[in-house]
Parts: structure tokens; C-alpha cells; sequence
């Protein structure tokens, strides 16, 4: 039985990473819309959409995601990570669709030094991760059928993310000061689309919460150290602290994700993120 699977923020690393994986899919019917084309802060709009599709699965790839940024756009942060995501869940509710929503490793702290599980309580030290926790409240609130599947240090081939940032610095600097005690798990965004195709296929009911990371962790400078080793590059690279590298909003100090749940309910083998790294700027190349 073939299914109908509507996938917002289509521009965005993740959605091209699911678009990427979809040719050999012939039971799932894919409509990738972007935020120009479906405005999830938009309620009107969506439930118009919703009622001429038959979407068996939403997957939202929609959210603001300028962290910085969100602490002068407030509003904006939350019009799109909050309602917007508010707006998505009473639709899928309406129209019997599963949701399955990514949100972040910000929604914590940073204080605790093991890996946050599910269980956790999340207390988020920014606007983007307040908004994103607002976002899946309302989801949880609204829906029974969902998955919110929380993430980190997301990358891929396509978009803007810390990879292909540190690849442009490397060609124009000779040296890159980058902070190391700030620490996470980087994830490569194909192998979430992978997780995300996987439920899609399976039909998993086991809905609720979960992490999904790539195994081990790393700080940013230790992140950027194996970018530009893997790229054989010269460029010069030294560590910082968050003190001396002052941003707009606070960063959690360490927000490795706990990722046993996903493990086992899904039967998945996840890589370590120096081996999905290493495929990703082979990709790269190509």
C-alpha cells in the first residue's frame, strides 16, 4: 500500500538529505515543500493542504535555526519553532496524519556530564532551544501519533553547517581559533534521514521521544581538527574557550545525547562520527 508523506523545509540539510535517499522508494509518495511554498506559521494554509492531500506522515524539517539570531528575532523564533509547530500537530491531529518532528540537543543546559536521555529534564539557556522545547510541548499535548526525534551538530553535504563553514575559513585563513570546551555529538544528516526513512517504512507505532546522534563526542575544536584532517589541509588550528569567544546566546557546555532508546527500538547499527565525518567529505569530493 503505497503511503503519502508530506516533508516541510525542504531547502534544508535534512529534507535534501531524505530527498537524497528517496529514489529507491516506490510505496512512499514524497512532496517536499518549502517554507515559501508551505508556510507552517501559516494555519489556514496548512489545513487547506492537509485536506486536499491524504498525508499518511508529516515529517517536519521546517524550523528557525539561527541561534544567535533568535535572541533579537524572539518572535520569530517562536512563530516558526513553537506555533508553527503548534499549527502542524493540530493539523496532523485533524487529518489523522503521523508527525515526526526534529528538535535539538539545546533544549538542555549543558550541567549535567553524562549523556542526556529521554528522561532528562529539559531547561534550555537560549531563545532557539526555549523555542524548540515550546514546540515539542505542543506536539506531545496535541498528539498521540508522533515522534520528536532530538538531534546535535547536525551536517551534510547540502546547506549551510560547521563542515562546510570550516572548509571555506581553512581556504581563506591560515590560522582557525576554534572553542574546545563545548561539548557534542556531530550527527551526519543522511544518517537521520536514514532513521526517519526507516520508521517511515516500518510503520513503527512506538511513538514518543527520542535522541539520535551519531556514537562518541567531540568539542567543536575537536570537530574542526578532523575536518581539516581528513581534508589534508594546512591550515593552522588553535584552541579557545567560550569566554574568549563570546556569542549572542549562551551554549550549552555538553549536550551528548543519550541514544540507547533509538538503538533498540529500531534495531538500527549507528555509526561513530568520525567514520560518517569521513564518508561525508568523501561525498564532498564528488
Amino acid at each position: 500500500m503505497t503511503k503519502t508523506v508530506l516533508i516541510t523545509g525542504a531547502k534544508g540539510q535534512l529534507a535534501q538529505s531524505i530527498k537524497n535517499q528517496t529514489n529507491y522508494l516506490t510505496d512512499i509518495i514524497f512532496i517536499f515543500k518549502t517554507s515559501e511554498e508551505l508556510d507552517i506559521t501559516d494555519s489556514k494554509a496548512l489545513a487547506m493542504h492537509f485536506s486536499n492531500n491524504n498525508f499518511d506522515y508529516c515529517v517536519n524539517c521546517a524550523a528557525y535555526t539561527g541561534v544567535d539570531k533568535a535572541e533579537d528575532e524572539v518572535k520569530k523564533a517562536f512563530d516558526i519553532n513553537a506555533y508553527g509547530s503548534q499549527n502542524l500537530a493540530l493539523a496532523c491531529k485533524q487529518f489523522n496524519t503521523t508527525l515526526i518532528h526534529i528538535s535539538t540537543d539545546f533544549v538542555f543546559d549543558g550541567k549535567k556530564n553524562k549523556s542526556y536521555t529521554e528522561q532528562d529534564t529539559p531547561k534550555p539557556i537560549n531563545t532557539y532551544g526555549a523555542s524548540k522545547l515550546k514546540g515539542e510541548e505542543y506536539i506531545s499535548e496535541i498528539l498521540t501519533n508522533y515522534f520528536i526525534i532530538r538531534t546535535s551538530w547536525l551536517y551534510s553535504e547540502f546547506g549551510h553547517n560547521f563542515v562546510k563553514t570550516i572548509l571555506r575559513l581553512s581556504k581563506e585563513k591560515q590560522e582557525l581559533k576554534i572553542v574546545s570546551d563545548q561539548i557534542g555529538s556531530p550527527t551526519y544528516a543522511g544518517d537521520l534521514a536514514s532513521l526517519i526513512i526507516k520508521i517511515l517504512l516500518v510503520d513503527c507505532k512506538d511513538y514518543g521521544l527520542y535522541h539520535y546522534a551519531n556514537h562518541g563526542q567531540t568539542s567543536w575544536y575537536g570537530f574542526a581538527s578532523k575536518i581539516l584532517q581528513l581534508k589534508h589541509s594546512t591550515t593552522k588550528i588553535k584552541p579557545q574557550t567560550s569566554n574568549d569567544f563570546k556569542t549572542r546566546a549562551k551554549r550549552p557546555k555538553y549536550s551528548v545525547l543519550n541514544i540507547n532508546k533509538v538503538i533498540e527500538t529500531f534495531k538500527i547499527e549507528i555509526l561513530d562520527w568520525e567514520i560518517s565525518l569521513a564518508q561525508n567529505i568523501e561525498k564532498m569530493k564528488g
